[in-house]
């Protein structure tokens, strides 16, 4: 196969590799499985272009993506676009897709494992039109991110401990809205402190991510309006991986959902893959069943997915 690689050196790991000996050895590892692999590594700001050029040339079999949720989301959803197979190098700080797809979190493991891999068949999900391989949120989630985001950190961990701060922020003042949904015909009006739709129901892992991107469907989750105790206890839940004994949350699964926020007069905060962005009235979420390429480690694909076929 014919691969070029995208790494973002502002992403996570990256930051405190030496990418020139990443490259090398990237180099070495597809060079000695049968590949050719041609590596660039960009800047933050630059990854979205870099990856868009990527995913439109014609001479290419495969895209690998290097970087942060964000990082990954955007390509995966310039993969998708093109039709072109992704692979994951996961340099972020919770690699949520990598995973689900059970790619090794080591970046220099994660190499071996993509060499060698397969290329299956996976869903991803849509917003608006805008793809996600993870997940949609609105309320709680939304408002911790933004808290986040008015920090300041440096580093992963720096990261991680602005997370449990903006999350306490959120416990002691949680949102409440109101919220009209459709999934996949049954339609509900309810007050809510959160919504989560996921490409995939989420296993039960605390990290909340899908086990499983080939069962063709969208997790729906929506979280009763929520004291501070009631947001301590659902985070307690979460961290055991019992979020669905939790009795304020709802879940469901479908192929559509739409949303409509009957009182928002403005645009409001949701989160996609990570990002924090401006949301409107409505919302229209949609699973796109098997219409992402991706390269798995050769294993975990034969005991996941029937219809893998070799990359090589």
């Amino acid at each position: 196969m014919r691969i070029q690689a995208i790494f973002n050196k502002d992403g996570g790991t990256f930051r405190t590799t030496d990418m020139e000996a990443y490259v090398r050895h990237a180099e070495k590892v597809f060079g000695d499985a049968g590949h050719h692999l041609d590596c660039d590594v960009v800047e933050g700001a630059d990854i979205e272009m870099a990856l868009r050029r990527c995913a439109d040339r014609t001479d290419l079999d495969a895209m690998l993506a290097g970087g942060g949720d964000g990082t990954i989301s955007a390509a995966a959803g310039f993969a998708w676009e093109s039709g072109i197979s992704l692979g994951v190098v996961p340099a972020g700080t919770m690699n949520l897709f990598a995973r689900s797809l059970r790619i090794p979190l080591n970046i220099w493991h994660a190499l071996d494992a993509l060499a060698e891999g397969t290329v299956a068949e996976a869903d991803i999900g849509s917003a608006n039109g805008r793809a996600f391989v993870h997940q949609f949120s609105a309320g709680m989630h939304a408002r911790m991110v933004r808290l986040r985001n008015a920090m300041t950190y440096r580093s992963r961990v720096g990261k991680m401990a602005a997370n449990v701060r903006a999350a306490i922020g959120v416990m002691l003042d949680p949102p409440e809205f109101e919220v009209e949904f459709d999934v996949d015909g049954v339609r509900e009006h309810r007050s809510v402190s959160a919504i989560n739709v996921s490409n995939n129901r989420f296993g039960n892992d605390g990290l909340l991510y899908a086990e499983d991107v080939t069962g063709g469907h969208l997790g729906f989750y929506v979280a009763n309006p929520l004291t501070s105790r009631g947001v301590a206890r659902l985070a307690a839940d979460i961290m055991r991986g019992k979020l669905r004994e939790n009795a304020d949350v709802t879940e469901m699964t479908g192929s559509a959902v739409d949303l409509h926020f009957p009182k928002i007069d403005r645009a409001v905060n949701c989160v996609i893959d990570g990002e924090l962005l401006p949301m409107g009235k409505d919302v229209s979420l949609r699973l796109h069943a098997g219409e992402l390429k991706v390269i798995v480690p050769r294993v975990e694909a034969q005991q996941s997915s029937p219809t893998t076929e070799a990359a090589a």
